[in-house]
């Protein structure tokens, strides 16, 4: 008998998820919208159940059956989502990308004897992987991830398309960043530090800082940060967006109706960042591990280029994120990682078999990392 997986959110990532996931397992996938599920329901053989995943009933209900589920919410709705899981005792790989400390959950997920693995996607997620790999076999003096998503056209003024909700891109150019500098954690405002490089394949693009370390930020290594990658003048444009308030939180009445502006602001740019069915994106992304390593001072350089696949019809976001999700997936399915409680990425890394499987998942999926080592 087919295992069974319940996958919540399907929106872009998690249509891929689940459609990845239905080549071998019974998939039901869980939404609000019906009209993604029905996009769903074209490309893959899966079960569908509209859903309000924003109630904890609703989700306890929908996963009542499932061995193993798949959270691909907003992250706003990613905290509560896991509790309903977790009290629901169902194994989770999520990639939803809250803020909140996942950890929080933690005791909740070791009573009841439950793996739940975060921030599962391609960054965080991979990036982490990489590290705890590395971590575990050298002493890393330095971690930096350079990270971003784009669409291959450019078009102004955005020059970007967002694969999920704008309210989470929103997020990053709004919370502060989290660094680790000479072993302390510092904190500096999104969106600077502002820097360009060349990638083969793409060009120049600017880096800035962003919050993306989040359980990293918990590991002994005296240098860590994560930059996020756009073509040059969005971060000008975004900064200009920020600073005149329409990325605000606090209520503001507008003809004796109070609203968000970053509510106003999330809407309007809902339709002008979708991408259109069949529209081209790619991914690119350079993982830096520097430290000692058998009493050498080692560099060790991942650099992902990843396009839209034609042949699937898949985003390479969908792809680079989904993907990394069901390759943990599998793992927890066939029982190679059985550790209880809430699990970050960079705890999977340390198991050099895990890392060797969820590279070759992805390799034949065609999202290729390649290495480089050097000596310092």
């Amino acid at each position: 008998m087919k295992k069974k997986i319940t996958v919540l959110g399907a929106g872009m990532v998690g249509r891929t998820l689940a459609t990845d996931l239905s080549k071998q397992y019974e998939v039901t996938s869980a939404d609000i919208s019906k009209h993604n599920l029905d996009l769903l329901k074209k490309s893959a053989k899966v079960k569908t159940a509209i859903t309000d995943l924003s109630d904890a009933k609703e989700i306890k209900k929908v996963v009542a059956d499932a061995d193993l589920v798949i959270g691909a919410v907003p992250g706003f709705m990613g905290f509560n989502m896991l509790k309903a899981v977790l009290d629901a005792k169902k194994n989770i790989v999520d990639i939803s990308f809250f803020p909140e400390d996942p950890f929080r959950l933690d005791i909740l997920a070791r009573e009841n004897k439950v793996t739940a693995v975060v921030d599962c996607g391609v960054a965080p997620g991979m990036d982490n992987i990489i590290l705890g790999y590395h971590n575990k076999r050298m002493k890393v003096s330095r971690f930096v991830c350079m990270v971003g998503g784009l669409p291959a056209e450019r078009k102004m003024p955005w020059q970007y398309k967002a694969p999920f909700s704008p309210i989470d891109v929103i997020e990053e150019y709004t919370r502060p960043a989290r660094l680790v500098e000479k072993g302390e954690i510092v904190t500096k405002p999104a969106l600077t530090e502002c820097e360009f490089i060349n990638f083969d394949g793409v060009g120049t693009l600017e880096a800035f800082n962003t919050d993306g370390l989040r359980t990293l930020l918990s590991m002994d290594i005296p240098d860590m940060a994560e930059r996020t990658l756009r073509y040059p003048g969005h971060v000008d444009l975004m900064k200009t967006f920020r600073d005149a308030g329409f990325f605000n939180n606090d209520e503001i009445e507008v003809n004796g109706t109070k609203v968000r502006p970053v509510d106003v602001t999330s809407k309007i740019l809902f339709t002008q960042w979708k991408y259109e069915e069949g529209e081209e994106d790619f991914t690119v992304m350079r993982v830096i591990v520097e430290g000692e390593e058998k009493g050498k001072q080692k560099r060790y350089t991942y650099d992902l280029f990843d396009r839209y696949n034609h042949s699937t019809k898949t985003s390479s976001m969908a792809r680079t994120t989904g993907y990394t999700a069901t390759a943990v997936a599998n793992l927890l399915l066939n029982g190679q990682y059985k550790k209880k409680g809430i699990i970050s990425p960079e705890m999977l890394g340390e198991d050099a078999a895990c890392f060797d499987f969820i590279l070759s998942y992805l390799k034949e999926r065609k999202v290729n990392y390649k290495m480089k080592e050097e000596l310092l």
